[in-house]
């Protein structure tokens, strides 16, 4: 079976882009459910400052996260980013925006990650990841199990981190993008009700830890950029 045309079915959008310049570097990301960024100054290797900014959180106790984020990172050497820890006390949209500043810190040039993950179609979800509108990588699921590629079927998306570190360094992190995007995707099919009550989480980032868990409640807008002129991060993110 051929791979759908995703750009022409409704599902989920997700878009990075990271903008590097002298001595910082700027990472936004919007989906449907979040828009965020980081602003990372560094010098000589380091993060000397880092400014978070969410203009769009699902939570009304994500806005608390920037300062987790601050404390987490800086001072550090960016080349030790991934191995600070500390994902599931921080957010993980505005971690993994830190992660892709620091290492793209010395680019020349605009990286941008686009991915769209279709809504089940028969059961099954399609995804796709384009670098810079190059496509990378595909695949397809079903109830979190990869039925597509081949080589991957049967493979449960949160079991794929020996196949991911087995890949080259670009293609590890695209899909570790790609990976994350499937997941988040899933939130179009569930009801808002049953996925407003934060103390039924496992406590996987800032807002679902039990002390915050138990006052969070939603507030943040969804945005549908599958079925209208709305694209992704068409303005950089308010605030960067």
């Amino acid at each position: 079976m051929s791979s759908p045309d995703l750009d022409q079915l409704p599902g989920f959008r997700r878009r990075f882009r990271v903008t590097p310049g002298e001595g910082v570097v700027r990472s936004e990301v919007e989906d449907d459910f979040h828009c965020m960024g980081v602003l990372l100054h560094h010098e000589d290797g380091v993060a000397t400052l880092l400014e978070p900014v969410m203009q769009r959180a699902p939570w009304n106790t994500c806005p608390g996260a920037p300062d987790q984020l601050k404390a987490t990172f800086t001072g550090k050497r960016l080349a030790e980013f991934p191995r600070c820890g500390q994902k599931t006390a921080n957010c993980t949209h505005l971690y993994d925006l830190a992660l892709l500043a620091a290492a793209h810190a010395d680019d020349k040039d605009v990286l941008v990650y686009d991915v769209l993950v279709s809504d089940a179609i028969d059961g099954e979800r399609h995804a796709e990841l384009r670098r810079n509108g190059e496509t990378l990588l595909r695949w397809s699921d079903r109830d979190f199990l990869l039925t597509a590629p081949a080589e991957l079927a049967g493979t449960a998306l949160t079991a794929l981190t020996p196949w991911i570190e087995a890949q080259e360094p670009a293609l590890r992190e695209a899909a570790k993008v790609l990976r994350w995007a499937s997941m988040i995707a899933h939130g179009r099919s569930i009801p808002l009700e049953q996925q407003s009550d934060a103390t039924r989480m496992p406590p996987n980032c800032y807002t679902f830890q039990p002390e915050r868990a138990v006052r969070a409640h939603r507030v943040g807008e969804s945005k549908d950029f599958s079925t209208g002129p709305l694209v992704p991060l068409e303005e950089t993110v308010t605030g960067l």
